[in-house]
């Protein structure tokens, strides 16, 4: 979630001031965001015969296609948060009633998440994307308490032998242990929150010891990730890392470092704890050093067909979000060439190249979703879009606009 107290400690008059050149392309870019939020809208009011279902969240629009895939919002469906954050992002941007009327019912319709058994890790996703951004914004007790009770059923996932939350209960017969997977770092922060706002604090230290263990085991030597860790469910002992989503184990799959990235810049400022610090630079070292030349990555860094294979717009935007962020804890030119960065990234998701314009209501064109599962790939993403909205309301913060 953005613009919150990451502000405060992040030493912002470290950064260097954006050249004349940088400054004011997330205004244009934001008010874009905007035209295609209402397109949106009323595309969706229009396929409800004049209503639209609250239930059903946009997820995706394949390439050959120009209107939303949506899905019904349920506890297997895990992106059902985004488009409600985009919403409030929205709101956050144009201060427009209608648009935050708007988010309120779409946040609603996932109220049965904070008393529905976890199904999965990704209530994060589902719950502090959509009521953490409007509880941001509104102060709505009720949002609050949602947050609160879903904190605590993400919490049963967590195995203190292992000690790390369980990604996927119904894919440990599969991987053939407890797995967890990077994209979990994410969920931490609502884990973080609840416990400074009313939950157990107890959550906190589920939290600290799940990027405690993700950290030692979920890492290669040069500091790319596996998108899998298994574990011994009885011993807690790490056994193998692997990929799921990715090329390969071997490989770095571009939305697991960027899911890294954001998790431990996250962990910084929710713990103050150097080692998080430390930590987020070098797993952003070895992605910025891999970069194509507008800054978005392939898919997978290590992908078949490179430079013909498809892009990851997604991972992009998330990793110019955590960027923006980063780049206030990290003094002097370091600081400033994170920032440098993730600008240039978002300039280029903010081209004719990435942006969808006139040809569909999305953000954002050729995101990845699951290569392997040949599903999503060179698509408009429902995520793409969210982060790629929260690093312009960051750049647009960092610029004192």
């Amino acid at each position: 979630m953005s613009i919150r107290n990451w502000i405060a400690g992040a030493g912002l008059l470290l950064l260097s001031a954006c050249s004349s050149g940088e400054q004011g392309f997330e205004e244009e870019a934001l008010r874009y965001c905007d035209n295609q939020v209402r397109r949106t809208l009323a595309e969706l009011k229009e396929v409800g015969g004049g209503s639209i279902d609250y239930t059903m969240m946009p997820r995706n629009i394949a390439d050959s296609l120009t209107v939303w895939h949506c899905r019904k919002a349920v506890k297997e469906e895990w992106c059902s948060g985004f488009w409600p954050g985009i919403l409030w992002y929205d709101y956050e941007v144009t201060g427009d009633e209608a648009i935050r009327q708007e988010a309120e019912k779409f946040t609603e319709s996932l109220e049965f998440l904070s008393h529905t058994p976890a199904y999965d890790h990704d209530l994060g996703f589902l719950v502090f994307c959509s009521y953490g951004n409007g509880y941001r914004l509104t102060h709505n007790p009720a949002y609050k308490q949602v947050i609160l009770d879903t904190a605590d059923s993400l919490a049963t996932l967590y195995r203190p032998v292992v000690g790390t939350i369980l990604s996927w209960p119904r894919n440990v017969g599969m991987f053939g242990g407890h797995n967890t997977i990077m994209d979990n770092m994410i969920n931490l922060e609502m884990l973080m929150w609840a416990s400074k706002n009313g939950g157990d604090p107890s959550l906190a230290d589920i939290a600290i010891s799940h990027a405690d263990k993700t950290m030692r085991h979920q890492f290669r030597e040069d500091y790319t990730s596996y998108h899998v860790a298994v574990y011994d469910t009885l011993t807690g002992d790490f056994i193998k890392g692997v990929t799921h989503q990715g090329y390969a184990d071997s490989t770095m799959w571009a939305r697991g470092q960027a899911w890294a990235i954001y998790g431990y810049t996250m962990m910084y400022r929710e713990t103050g704890l150097t080692r998080y610090l430390d930590f987020a630079q070098k797993v952003t070292d070895v992605y910025l050093q891999r970069l194509p030349e507008d800054y978005v990555p392939y898919w997978d860094f290590d992908a078949p067909g490179i430079p013909d294979a498809p892009r990851d717009a997604s991972a992009a935007a998330i990793v110019a979000s955590a960027l923006l962020e980063l780049a206030g804890y990290v003094q002097g030119e370091k600081g400033a060439g994170y920032k440098e960065a993730a600008i240039k990234m978002l300039q280029s998701l903010s081209s004719e190249a990435y942006q969808s314009r006139t040809s569909k209501p999305s953000f954002l064109l050729h995101s990845t979703g699951h290569w392997p599962c040949h599903s999503e790939v060179d698509a408009s993403i429902i995520y793409a879009d969210y982060y790629y909205i929260e690093a312009l309301l960051r750049l647009k913060a960092l610029n004192g606009k």
